[in-house]
């Protein structure tokens, strides 16, 4: 790879840097484990940059990439392991403009809810609160628009019930 390409893979790293703080946050259960995530997650990005497509756009790919590590790494960590204790700090990421204690209590319950479900369901949560079109929900994850519709509307009603 050129210096070129590293410096612009640098850039652009460092430009959509949130994407990968939040699939991080999203994954791991604490700071060490989010450190971990986040750090194979931009390896794996550098691997894979080469591959980039530069007529598609940089954060679909970022996101798909990042997310596909994550998954990964939760069906790796969870095999026949307990589920990951939940870091009561992580609500700080998430939503760093949450000062109240009420809107932070929301925030709270909505990511412990997030954190309960299976790795799909919390990368469709992640797009739809990141304010992502369904296309490109399904881009990112390789389904089509319809089923991400169908999920996101059955995920909705299963936080209206359960929270």
């Amino acid at each position: 790879m050129s210096l070129d390409d590293r410096q612009d893979f640098a850039r652009r790293l460092q430009q959509h840097r949130g994407i990968v703080v939040k699939v991080a946050a999203t994954y791991a259960g604490n700071p060490d484990d989010r450190a971990d995530l986040a750090q194979e997650i931009a390896a794996q990005l550098w691997h894979a940059y080469p591959r980039y497509d530069p007529q598609r756009p940089f954060s679909t790919w970022m996101y798909r990439i990042a997310l596909n590590v994550a998954i990964s790494h939760v069906r790796s960590a969870t095999r026949g392991a307990q589920p990951e204790s939940w870091d009561d700090a992580r609500h700080d990421i998430a939503d760093p403009h949450a000062h109240d204690h009420e809107t932070r209590q929301q925030v709270d319950l909505l990511y412990r809810f997030i954190h309960a479900q299976p790795p799909l369901d919390r990368a469709l949560l992640l797009l739809y609160l990141e304010d992502h079109s369904y296309r490109e929900m399904a881009d990112v994850l390789g389904l089509s628009e319809t089923n991400v519709a169908t999920k996101i509307s059955r995920l909705k009603q299963r936080v209206r019930t359960e929270l």
